[in-house]
């Protein structure tokens, strides 16, 4: 299993800005804000489609590379990592962004720059997140902070829609580094006042429904599944939602037919469903299995004699946990402390990221905003503007090196 240590913080954050070395990374990312910007735009325009992250894993290999990151590889899911490695490996904080978009392999993915917003498909989510690790990276050489635990920077595969957290998934259950890691922070998007320390569980499905099909007028009768799956969906859409814990639904595909006068002899839709209560994201679930099983026994139920039935299949394409890091945890309290030496107040958060699998493991795990504006995720008419973002990446680096410390060699 897993590492479930918990984990205590080695210094204050008024401790480590104190440090001479500490304070050199922290003003790094003013003094390199253009070079940031542009290793920025770099990385966005490196393709990296679902189930398709390979080049962009290749080119964060070679910066980890550069970067003289001990242990650089990219295992056998596809995730990019590198070992900052300190006088010991425990601690041992896992600091990771996600490689992938959810953009189709066709994707122009070239930025374009208009006075101080990035235009590009994924240059928020979660591109920001990738030049987090490499700017922090460059702060903690370019300073030579040296570390008391060790820090495995990780781009991981598959975060974003069917790829089911594969990535942060094989890391932590089945790779190399699983049983060893004792945290896990996740940059994910913009932003400077948010710490997502509750995970957003989830349910994803893939619905088929295949029959015989024919025409609109001399085969009238026969099971439709584009009927069957109207009915479902009405179904779906008149579900009672609980007023305590945040429930929603999502129909976001449906494809099927080849002409308007044809009866359809295949559909499929595919379907979100979250919940902040593992109760109610069960009671959801189990409505939308039975609501679709009613439906094709009804579209069935209506057919004549001779006539071929609809076969339904019912597939579950993804599953994120529930679950959370106390917000009274040393990892929490940090991340808290690092935003208010900031200037900003914190705001605790519920989500869906790669905190996900580690908090349902029992691993002290977080996901942070990088800094920045941004706005129009998941659209081709995607931004960034960079202001703000040293904020974001300061408090970053002082999370880290709170749970790592710092090494005897780096005096107070």
């Amino acid at each position: 299993m897993p590492s479930t240590l918990k984990i205590q913080t080695t210094r204050s954050v008024k401790e480590l800005t104190g440090t001479p070395e500490v304070s050199e990374a922290l003003a790094y990312f003013e003094a390199a804000a253009e070079h940031i910007t542009s290793e920025h735009i770099k990385i966005s325009q490196v393709p990296a489609s679902p189930f398709d992250e390979r080049e962009r894993a290749e080119y964060l290999r070679d910066k980890f590379v550069q970067l003289d990151l001990d242990q650089v590889s990219i295992d056998a899911e596809g995730n990019c990592l590198g070992l900052f490695a300190g006088s010991s490996l425990s601690p041992l904080f896992v600091v990771s962004a996600h490689l992938d978009t959810v953009f189709a392999k066709d994707t122009d993915f070239s930025v374009q720059r208009r006075g101080n917003r990035l235009f590009g498909p994924g240059i928020s989510d979660d591109s920001s997140g990738l030049v987090a690790l490499i700017a922090i990276v460059e702060a903690l050489k370019t300073a030579r902070v040296k570390t008391s635990g060790s820090i495995l920077f990780v781009g991981t595969v598959g975060e974003e829609g069917e790829g089911n957290l594969r990535g942060v998934r094989y890391l932590l259950t089945e790779g190399p580094w699983s049983n060893r890691v004792d945290a896990f922070l996740s940059f994910d998007g913009p932003g400077i006042d948010r710490i997502t320390n509750r995970a957003l569980g989830s349910r994803r499905y893939r619905i088929e429904v295949n029959g015989s099909g024919g025409h609109s007028w001399g085969d009238f009768g026969i099971p439709n599944p584009i009927h069957a799956l109207g009915r479902a969906i009405s179904r779906l859409a008149a579900y009672p939602i609980p007023k305590n814990a945040r429930t929603t639904f999502n129909v976001g595909r449906i494809e099927g037919g080849t002409s308007v006068n044809a009866i359809p002899a295949f559909a499929a839709m595919e379907v979100d469903l979250r919940s902040t209560a593992d109760a109610e994201l069960r009671r959801i679930d189990a409505f939308f299995r039975r609501a679709v099983r009613e439906a094709v026994d009804e579209e069935n139920g209506a057919r004549k004699p001779g006539d071929q039935p609809l076969l339904l299949k019912l597939e579950l394409t993804g599953e994120r946990p529930t679950g959370a890091t106390p917000a009274d945890s040393p990892l929490v309290e940090l991340a808290m402390e690092a935003t208010r030496a900031q200037g900003i107040e914190p705001k605790l958060d519920q989500s869906s990221t790669d905190s996900n699998l580690p908090i349902s493991l029992g691993i002290p795990a977080i996901t942070l905003g990088s800094g920045g504006n941004a706005a129009g995720s998941h659209t081709l008419d995607e931004w960034y503007e960079p202001e703000g973002r040293a904020l974001g990446l300061k408090r970053g680096l002082l999370v880290i090196l709170g749970v790592t410390g710092l090494s005897r060699s780096n005096p107070m």
